[in-house]
């Protein structure tokens, strides 16, 4: 029998030795969304992947549910084995840049929009004129007026450039340690996958969709600043948005309806 919650541990793991502070923005997150929305959100986890956000989420707020949308075949997998008999949430497989994903999620989720919609390392892998329609779409019907957009990612600003390389540098050096100890990264994590009978096929069918990451990163994305997530979300119809966290190479803005 697969072992869902070691399989969530792994993924812990592995995103934890990227961002030692994965779980102080997840914290910040929960927070804003108790004081705008309260504490039985109706939330969409956003490229949910393996489920981390809608974990805490119903961990936290025990009222709370969630609604989990990504087209990833190996991490949803993970997500629906994890949450099995879980009727506080359901996972929804759609493509982000497919307008239909919309619906889908609006469906899975009692059919009105949310309270919340929240995400975290994993929009930097869509290009500015996608993300730009991505906020555009949440804004006019998937976060309800009042509701919150919030999104955690690697968000340097390219006007500090020697701030920029002094971090990356001191981060590199830990993770060089860390590695050196054992501990997994990215392409170490998906040859573990995809060695395990029980998801060897769904990463088969993950790695024709994004590529294999044993072999590189295949990220087509761009990497925007705070300040441009904030532009461009109020200019696809928030009524307010700014950056509620931040780390030196990483930061979490807000979308308020």
């Amino acid at each position: 029998m697969v072992d869902w919650q070691e399989w969530q541990r792994g993924w812990d793991r592995q995103q934890e030795w990227y961002m030692p502070d994965r779980e102080e923005r997840f914290r910040a997150m929960l927070d804003t969304v108790e004081a705008l929305v309260g504490d039985r959100p109706r939330v969409l986890d956003l490229a949910c992947g393996t489920g981390s956000i809608t974990a805490r989420v119903l961990k936290r707020f025990p009222g709370a549910t969630t609604v989990g949308v990504d087209l990833d075949p190996a991490l949803l997998t993970i997500a629906r084995g994890t949450f099995e008999g879980e009727e506080r949430t359901t996972f929804v497989t759609a493509d982000l840049r497919d307008a239909g994903w919309v619906d889908r999620a609006l469906a899975a989720g009692a059919g009105g929009p949310f309270d919340a919609v929240l995400t975290a390392t994993a929009l930097h892998w869509m290009r500015t004129a996608d993300l730009r329609t991505l906020y555009e779409r949440l804004a006019g019907g998937v976060v309800r007026p009042g509701g919150v957009f919030l999104n955690a990612d690697h968000m340097p600003d390219p006007a500090t450039p020697r701030i920029n390389e002094a971090v990356h540098a001191l981060d590199r050096a830990r993770r060089d340690r860390e590695k050196a100890a054992g501990t997994q990264d990215w392409a170490d994590w998906w040859a573990e996958v995809a060695r395990d009978p029980e998801l060897a096929d769904a990463a088969a069918r993950r790695f024709e969709i994004f590529g294999d990451p044993r072999e590189g990163d295949h990220s087509d994305g761009e990497v925007q600043a705070p300040g441009e997530h904030t532009a461009i979300l109020l200019g696809a119809g928030f009524a307010e948005a700014r950056a509620v966290w931040a780390s030196p190479s990483d930061a979490m803005v807000l979308g308020l309806r």
